[in-house]
């Protein structure tokens, strides 16, 4: 460290002062000149300080600025009917990307979806080797690769998917179904 950013004992109960007052690290740094926001993270560590004030805004804020009025929230259960639905017209929290449905019959139709079935049995002659998969062909593994026999699924995949319809259900399933999935395997 150069000679203007030593620690002397003068700068150490400045910072001392300045991290007990609640200011940050950047403001102490700038207060004391020639030492960055790091080395007062390091320095503060160093000498195991932990205390702050409760309230460093409180230190940091103008005296004659106004008071803010507290934003005003919407409940955390609103009343709309739709799940994770705000009154505001925005969800945050966990409910921000849970699916949204109108009417309760529509979650029922969504938790029936037929789950694949592993007995499809795709023809031998539509598998393809590596080396006849093409930018647009399911690349679903099947059979034992370590066997001559071992190709592809080689069906048209989904659009920017590595994967045909079928295993796309198959290897993108929800994360619910997923954990309760793990807890039958965990249970026996």
């Amino acid at each position: 460290m150069n000679e203007a950013g030593a620690w002397t004992e003068e700068r150490v109960e400045l910072l001392k002062k300045l991290w007990s007052d609640g200011l940050s690290a950047s403001q102490i740094a700038a207060e004391l000149g020639s030492v960055t926001r790091n080395a007062v993270i390091g320095k503060v560590h160093r000498l195991g300080l932990s205390g702050r004030a409760k309230n460093p805004s409180a230190t940091s804020a103008p005296r004659n600025a106004a008071p803010r009025k507290a934003p005003t929230r919407s409940p955390s259960h609103p009343m709309s009917g739709a799940p994770g639905a705000s009154q505001g017209g925005m969800t945050r929290g966990a409910n921000a990307l849970a699916p949204q449905y109108a009417e309760p019959e529509a979650q029922a139709e969504v938790e029936q979806a037929p789950a694949p079935s592993e007995d499809v049995v795709i023809p031998f002659s539509e598998r393809v080797t590596i080396m006849d998969l093409r930018e647009f062909m399911c690349r679903w593994p099947m059979g034992d690769p370590t066997t001559p026999e071992f190709r592809f699924c080689g069906g048209r995949s989904q659009t920017g998917m590595p994967y045909c319809t079928y295993h796309s259900r198959i290897a993108y399933q929800p994360a619910s179904d997923r954990r309760r999935d793990r807890g039958k395997v965990a249970r026996a």
